[in-house]
C-alpha cells in the first residue's frame, strides 16, 4: 500500500511539470534544422558525384531547364535537387529569373576541389556512419569495437576528400615551418616516415615539396595502401612508397621525421604507438602529431567543431580503438593534456603546440 501510495505521488508531481514553450520551440527548431541538414547530405553527395555544382558553377545564373541540358540530366529532379539546395542555402535562387547560381563561397565550399573550404568529402564520411549504424550499435553492446577496415568504402574515400583541403593548405605553407628546424631538414634531405597515411594525402603532399627527402607511407589497412600507390604513381610521385604496418611495427630506425595526421587517438596503443616512434627516430629526430582541435574538458569542446569531431569519433574513433589491442580510446576530443601525456608515457620528454586552426592542433615532440 506504501509503495502505490508513492507511485501515485510521483506520477501527479510529474503530471504538474510543465514544458517551457521556449525552450520547446527552440529545441524542436534546432531538430527540423538538424533534420534538413541530414536529408541534404545526401543531396551534397549526389550533386557531387553527378557534376551538377561544378556545372553550375562553370554555366552561372541558369534555369533547372539550362542546367539540365548542361548536365544531360532529368529536369524535374533536378529541379527538385535545386529547390532543395536552395532552401539549404547552398544554392542561390533569383525568384525574378527563375535561375539558380553559386556564390563565391558556394563555389569554394561545394564546386572547388583545391578550395581549403571544400567540405563535400565529409558528407561521403557521414554516409558511411549511416551504413555503419547497425555494426556501432553492435559494439555498444559488446564493447568490442568496430576495426576501421570493416566501416563502408565511402568513409575511406570520404576521409580523403574531407583532410584534403586543409592539409593542402597548411602542410608545407604553416606546420612544417612553425617545427624547430625541420623545413631545412626536409630541404636538404632526410628520411620521414607518415604513420597511418590512409590513401597517402598527407605523404604526397610532403614528397612533392620536398624531393630530397625520402618519404615513407605506412598504414594497417590494405585497400588504402593501394590507393595511395595508385596516387604516388598518378602524381608521379617517385620519392615515396607506401607499405601495410602499424604503429607499432612500422620498419626502420633512422628517420629524422616522422608525422601522424589525425590518427593517434584512433589507435588502440597511442602509448606504445609513441614508444616505437621514438625508437625509429634519430637523435635530434622530431615527431610531429596532427590531432582534431580540441579543449582539455567536455565544458570546452561544446560548439559546433566539438559536435561535429564528437559525432564522428562516437561512430569511428571511440570504437575503432576499443578494436584494437589496449583500446585506450582516447576519441577525437583528447585535448592537449592527454595527448601530452602519451607522448610523455612514450618517452617523449620536450612537447610543444607548434600550431593551431580552428579544426587542427599541431604538436611538436622530441626525446
Amino acid at each position: 500500500m506504501e509503495t502505490t501510495t508513492a507511485q501515485t505521488k510521483t506520477s501527479a508531481a510529474a503530471d504538474k511539470v510543465s514544458l517551457n514553450p521556449d525552450a520547446l520551440n527552440q529545441l524542436l527548431g534546432q531538430m527540423i534544422n538538424d533534420l534538413g541538414a541530414s536529408v541534404n547530405g545526401a543531396l551534397v553527395v549526389l550533386g557531387d558525384k553527378l557534376g551538377i555544382y561544378t556545372a553550375l558553377a562553370d554555366i552561372g545564373p541558369a534555369t533547372s531547364q539550362q542546367l539540365a541540358k548542361k548536365t544531360d540530366l532529368h529536369e524535374r529532379q533536378l529541379r527538385e535537387w535545386l529547390s532543395a539546395q536552395a532552401a539549404s542555402g547552398y544554392v542561390s535562387y533569383d525568384p525574378g529569373s527563375d535561375a539558380f547560381f553559386l556564390t563565391p563561397e558556394q563555389v569554394a565550399v561545394f564546386a572547388d576541389p583545391n578550395s581549403p573550404a571544400a567540405l563535400t568529402g565529409g558528407f561521403y564520411a557521414i554516409s558511411a556512419i549511416y551504413h555503419d549504424e547497425p555494426l556501432v550499435a553492435e559494439s555498444f553492446r559488446t564493447g568490442a569495437g568496430l576495426p576501421w577496415g570493416r566501416h563502408h568504402n565511402c568513409l575511406f574515400c570520404g576521409i580523403e576528400r574531407f583532410f584534403r583541403p586543409g592539409y593542402q593548405a597548411n602542410i608545407n605553407e604553416n606546420w612544417i615551418p612553425a617545427l624547430d628546424g625541420i623545413q631545412q631538414k626536409l630541404n636538404a634531405g632526410t628520411r620521414v616516415a607518415d604513420i597511418g597515411c590512409g590513401h597517402g594525402i598527407s605523404t604526397l603532399i610532403m614528397a612533392k615539396a620536398f624531393p630530397k627527402s625520402q618519404f615513407c607511407g605506412f598504414d594497417l589497412h590494405p585497400t588504402s595502401i593501394e590507393a595511395a600507390n595508385r596516387h604516388a604513381k598518378e602524381q608521379q610521385i617517385t620519392n615515396v612508397n607506401f607499405s601495410i604496418a602499424t604503429a607499432k611495427d612500422f620498419p626502420g630506425n633512422d628517420y629524422g621525421f616522422v608525422t601522424v595526421f589525425d590518427a593517434l587517438h584512433d589507435m588502440g596503443d597511442p602509448i606504445g604507438a609513441a614508444s616505437h616512434v621514438k625508437q625509429s627516430l634519430q637523435a635530434d629526430g622530431t615527431f610531429m602529431i596532427v590531432e582534431p582541435f580540441a579543449g582539455d574538458s567536455l565544458a570546452e569542446n561544446i560548439s559546433p567543431v566539438g559536435r561535429v569531431y564528437y559525432g564522428f569519433s562516437t561512430m569511428i574513433c571511440t570504437p575503432g580503438s576499443l578494436s584494437q589491442e589496449v583500446g585506450l580510446a582516447l576519441g577525437a576530443q583528447a585535448g592537449e593534456r592527454r595527448l601530452r601525456d602519451v607522448l610523455s608515457k612514450g618517452g617523449f620528454t620536450r612537447v610543444r603546440r607548434a600550431a593551431e586552426t580552428p579544426f587542427n592542433m599541431i604538436l611538436e615532440a622530441r626525446a
